[in-house]
């Protein structure tokens, strides 16, 4: 079992920043994965980036250039660093970590982007 616990969400202005963390635990060998999502209210819950064991990274169009996500493998931990932000980042934002063919959630962290 892997357990993931995020934080960092918070209430910010339009422009602002924000760095969320997702801590692992738990039997963690064998990650090869680990996902942003984010689901806002009344919509499906949507990829925003993931990093690769490897340190490959991806990200969807909307966030390119404002967002970076991170992995620290020596303490367990993934970071999207999130900058520019817009009212449509409003969501939750899920840690998402894949091992083997397992997915693995954590509870979600509220981002709201508002005036």
């Amino acid at each position: 079992q892997v357990q993931l616990v995020e934080s960092g969400g918070g209430l910010v202005q339009p422009g602002g920043s924000l760095t969320l963390s997702c801590a692992a635990s738990g039997s963690i060998s064998g990650i090869s994965r680990m996902t942003w999502y984010r689901q806002a209210p009344g919509k499906q819950r949507d990829l925003v980036a993931h990093i690769m064991a490897g340190g490959n990274t991806y990200y969807v169009d909307s966030v390119k250039g404002r967002f970076t996500i991170s992995r620290d493998n020596a303490k367990n931990t993934m970071s999207l660093q999130m900058n520019s932000l817009k009212p449509e980042d409003t969501a939750v934002y899920y840690c998402n970590a894949r091992k083997y063919s397992t997915d693995y959630w954590g509870q979600g962290t509220q981002v709201t982007v508002s005036s």
